[in-house]
């Protein structure tokens, strides 16, 4: 790395933490291009308000490549809930033209513990996201996580993502060796409620790196670093003359 991390973070290394990490990128490589895998999202619907989905009805008449699946929000405007289906496609062009992440190699100096403190109740944090022209939508963040990077001390905040931490951040390298929007990381908890563990190296490009159609949330002000996180994935790799839609 071109700049040092304080070493007072850094985590004892696992066994073979390396050959663990490889793990980690071949299931992520394999996942990304399955049937309904980030690179086979072709269109997110939004339903006309009162609509309920009805994914069969819509899957009616289309390949037998293509998967209906729905999901909903909450309406910027109004703040009632807000309804659509997804179509993935298992023959995607994004998914045809594929041909992996790049990514930096392992670091296990940017393996940090770092400080968790519970926040009581059911706290929200505002959160920009890529495809809401300025607009943000409010995330459970059920705590505050400290740790002090190359000196400087930070306070990030992770939101709940189904029962686990994800950590949207941003630094220097976006738009220029990573990608753009910033990237996600899972935090990983530890036998003590108030340590959590941030694998750098685990980094990843959210899903609407691979997919125009995904709304993905963009780092808070609190959760950009001053310095470059030359750890994780950084872009993903499409064959010569293919214009991905992101």
């Amino acid at each position: 790395m071109s700049h040092a991390v304080s070493l007072s973070s850094a985590v004892p290394t696992p066994v073979d933490p390396e050959e663990e990490w490889n793990l980690w990128r071949a299931e992520r490589l394999g996942a990304l291009p399955a049937p309904t895998g980030n690179l086979a999202l072709v269109e997110t619907r939004w339903l006309p308000a009162g609509e309920e989905p009805d994914a069969e009805a819509a899957r009616a008449g289309q390949p037998d490549s293509v998967t209906v699946t729905t999901l909903r929000r909450t309406d910027l405007v109004t703040g009632e809930p807000e309804h659509g289906l997804r179509f993935w496609d298992a023959d995607a062009p994004a998914i045809r033209n594929f041909e992996g992440v790049e990514a930096f190699p392992y670091d296990p100096a940017w393996v940090l513990e770092a400080t968790y403190t519970a926040v009581p109740g059911a706290r929200r944090i505002p959160f920009e996201h890529l495809r809401d022209n300025g607009g943000t939508r409010d995330l459970v963040v059920p705590g505050d996580i400290t740790l002090t990077v190359d000196g400087r001390e930070y306070t990030l905040s992770a939101f709940d993502d189904d029962g686990t931490l994800l950590l949207v951040f941003g630094d220097p390298t976006n738009g220029d060796t990573t990608y753009g929007a910033g990237r996600f990381l899972f935090v990983r908890r530890t036998d003590d409620d108030g340590r959590v563990v941030l694998d750098f190296n685990r980094a990843f490009v959210p899903p609407c790196g691979f997919s125009d159609q995904y709304n993905c949330p963009m780092p808070p002000r609190q959760n950009r670093f001053h310095l470059p996180v030359q750890a994780g994935e950084k872009r993903p790799v499409f064959r010569d003359g293919f214009l991905a839609q992101h």
